[in-house]
């Protein structure tokens, strides 16, 4: 239960820096491809808080050295790749059908807390295995 709280947290607070990078991100730059750049950013601000946080916190991860940390975070980065799709197509959906700044980023929550769901579990099963991960 302690640990099921911990990731919801920790999902939130990866959400809210998502979300806060993005608006950042359109209020520095309004240019060509603002919505694009904006949701890049924040997904890898989330991806990296969250990789971080959940690694420690979550699994209790210890990496051998800097090369197993890089290759543990792209796999944890790789089995965000589906979770990301519904993220992405919740917010960009909500932005299509309603042009709302706010609804869209209301879309990107409703996406992050499925995707964060079951990202728990792809980690869980391939990415930090007890600290056997070779």
């Amino acid at each position: 239960m302690k640990r099921t709280l911990a990731y919801a947290l920790f999902a939130a607070l990866a959400t809210v820096v998502n979300i806060g990078v993005q608006d950042l991100s359109t209020r520095l730059y309004g240019g060509a491809y603002a919505l694009l750049l904006s949701v890049f950013a924040g997904t890898l601000a989330g991806l990296v808080a969250k990789y971080l946080l959940d690694k420690r916190y979550i699994f209790s991860f210890t990496p051998r050295d800097a090369a197993h940390d890089g290759r543990t975070f792209i796999l944890y980065s790789l089995m965000g790749v589906a979770t990301t799709a519904i993220f992405w197509g919740f917010e960009f959906g909500f932005n299509h059908l309603f042009h709302s700044k706010e609804l869209r980023y209301l879309g990107g929550v409703i996406g992050l807390a499925i995707g964060y769901l079951s990202k728990y579990h792809l980690d869980r099963k391939f990415v930090f295995q007890q600290g056997t991960q070779s």
